[in-house]
């Protein structure tokens, strides 16, 4: 459970004022002692993750808040920082403390969560301390289930667990990686090139990721590096796809026969965590580029820089070499991602394999309302390399967004070459 991706976990994010019992209730879910736990207010100050198994959910990530009624000015950047939860959020539970009740600071966090579409569950934390009339009276006030739990004595736990069971989306579960591309029995060949930025012994998370989707759906899978696939292809004539690492797109698309089909793992999470459609609308906005114009980069992830990072070297350089000149870059690494991308004139994003689902739909949405073209780094390294077309056949929807924008594109410019010619 505890290998469990974060990004693949149902994420539960607990909100309430300060000193409602949020940690506690963390502590009393997971039966340990995880969360630090202060009568003083203000004890938890980020966002903090704790991963769990709630069956028959699987695994969990719970997510303790500051208080929503933090004060100060240090207390506006924590606040910010609990309603920053609510874009990576699955659903929400939302804890009262029986002497506070319900006032203006669970009203506006309520129409937040609301506004989000976010499934809650409310929480009457320190029942010890009061008796059931407290209970209806909220439910009343509310017109919602009230669950109560004493955190101390671990009294209405179980009953929690029920609530958020029922209460979790039932369109959780996450689309596949690969597996309903490869029938049972059929075999797909991955080419995983031996990444620097992985530490000595390990594969990256979205190769690991796909190779279990495939066995999950009884497919084959064989793993191979790149200057073997030549070698394995004649062995093995029928596979149904080959798989690659994007950067080394142009050799595999060359080597792999046509009717085989041909993609990368970073196309592949570009439809499992976010919106593969949206994505290849933006890898025009590149063609458009022109130098000076600015671009941002972001990574969901933080980690140390090789010398020649995908992200703050090799894409800069391509997208440089193919405008003619210098551009402005920006880059974002991890949790950190602004509001307004209105400045720019396109938005490069990775995979997203270290955040869910929901938080990379959210980044999307964010460039779409800001009329910002957004692109991950699979669709746009297909791209430069000039076989994004082939490396979407496996996404007839896709492929045909795509072939769409091409046909439109080429239609104006032959309308703009007749009207030329007529002159």
């Amino acid at each position: 459970m505890q290998d469990t991706p974060k990004g693949s976990r149902l994420h539960i994010a607990i909100f309430g004022r300060r000193n409602v019992g949020k940690s506690s209730l963390i502590n009393a879910l997971t039966g340990q002692e995880l969360a630090v736990v202060s009568p003083v207010r203000g004890t938890t100050t980020d966002p903090v993750y704790k991963a769990m198994e709630m069956l028959p959910l699987g695994p969990v990530m719970l997510i303790d808040t500051a208080g929503i009624d933090d004060e100060g000015a240090l207390g506006e950047l924590r606040v910010k920082k609990t309603l920053e939860v609510l874009r990576r959020a699955d659903m929400a539970l939302l804890v009262i403390d029986p002497e506070m009740g319900i006032g203006s600071y669970e009203r506006k966090i309520l129409e937040r969560l609301k506004s989000h579409n976010l499934p809650v569950v409310l929480v009457l934390n320190k029942i010890d301390q009061s008796d059931g009339q407290k209970v209806r009276e909220l439910e009343k006030l509310l017109g919602q289930k009230v669950v109560p739990v004493s955190c101390l004595t671990r009294q209405g736990i179980e009953e929690l667990k029920g609530e958020i069971i029922k209460a979790a989306p039932s369109d959780f579960e996450m689309p596949t990686i690969v597996g309903d591309l490869v029938n049972q029995g059929e075999l797909a060949i991955l080419v995983v090139p031996l990444d620097k930025a992985a530490p000595k012994g390990r594969l990256i998370l979205p190769q690991v990721q796909t190779i279990r989707d495939l066995l999950d759906h009884n497919a084959m899978a064989l793993v191979l590096k790149e200057d073997q696939l030549a070698q394995a292809l004649p062995q093995f004539p029928q596979p149904k796809i080959v798989i690659t690492d994007s950067q080394i797109f142009h050799k595999v698309a060359s080597l792999t026969p046509k009717g085989v089909w041909m993609t990368s793992f970073s196309i592949l999470f570009a439809r499992y965590k976010g919106d593969l459609g949206e994505l290849v609308k933006g890898a025009k906005a590149v063609e458009r580029l022109k130098p000076g114009d600015r671009v941002l980069i972001a990574e969901a992830c933080t980690h140390h820089s090789p010398e020649d990072d995908i992200g703050r070297v090799k894409i800069p350089r391509w997208l440089e070499q193919r405008v003619g000149g210098k551009l402005n870059f920006s880059w974002y690494s991890g949790s950190g991602y602004p509001e307004d991308l209105s400045s720019y004139k396109v938005v490069i994003h990775c995979g997203g394999c270290m955040i869910n689902r929901r938080e990379m739909l959210y980044r999307i949405q964010l460039a779409k309302e800001a009329g910002v073209p957004i692109v991950n780094y699979g669709v746009l390294l297909a791209l430069v390399q000039g076989v994004l077309e082939r490396s979407l056949e496996p996404f007839p929807e896709a492929l045909r967004i795509w072939q769409e924008k091409e046909e439109f594109e080429h239609g104006c410019s032959s309308q703009g070459k007749n009207k030329a010619l007529s002159h």
